[in-house]
């Protein structure tokens, strides 16, 4: 595997090694030694979640609060869509700045967000498939949401469109506004 450093450091891009012939093609989606090897990352999945969306949905911005704060390995297995993470850690010098990545079954690269990054993402394509590994499992009660169009971090959705939105995000708190990470 190939690892690419963002401009949030701590947000990683992963691209596997694809091994392919006439029969297809066979790429490992994680291997743990490997992957703390590579990003120097040591983290154990707790999770495995997997979503289907329409072109133009957007998903997000999602966090979980401590104790329950979730790192994610993100990645599409069909489809293709627009994947951000945002710096919420207050004491960061990258608090409220941005990432994002186009992640698809084309290129079957993965982002990793740590914990203290909420998480979002762009349907690019009708059906776009996101598998994604989390660090801890999903709480309610910890569940976050900011505001997708938070003008305070300045997204650059690839969309001239207003994304379809779920109820819950669609009344997503601006990030001035929630409680995040120290």
């Amino acid at each position: 595997m190939k690892i690419e450093r963002t401009r949030l450091a701590e947000v990683i891009l992963v691209h596997p090694r694809v091994f392919s012939d006439e029969r297809g093609w066979f790429y490992e989606s994680f291997n743990e030694v490997a992957f703390a090897n590579s990003t120097a990352c040591d983290v154990r999945f707790v999770q495995d979640n997997h979503s289907r969306s329409s072109e133009g949905v957007l998903r997000g911005l999602h966090f979980q609060l401590p104790p329950y704060a979730q790192g994610k390995l993100v990645r599409v297995v069909q489809g293709r869509v627009f994947d951000v993470a945002v710096d919420i850690r207050r004491s960061s010098a990258t608090f409220g700045q941005w990432v994002a990545a186009e992640l698809s079954e084309a290129n079957r690269c993965q982002l990793w967000i740590p914990a203290g990054f909420a998480h979002g993402f762009l349907a690019l394509s009708d059906g776009a498939e996101v598998l994604y590994k989390s660090t801890d499992r999903w709480e309610a009660s910890a569940e976050r949401s900011i505001a997708w169009n938070d003008a305070s971090i300045g997204i650059e959705w690839p969309t001239t469109q207003l994304p379809q939105l779920s109820a819950k995000d669609a009344v997503a708190p601006r990030l001035s506004e929630v409680t995040v990470f120290d």
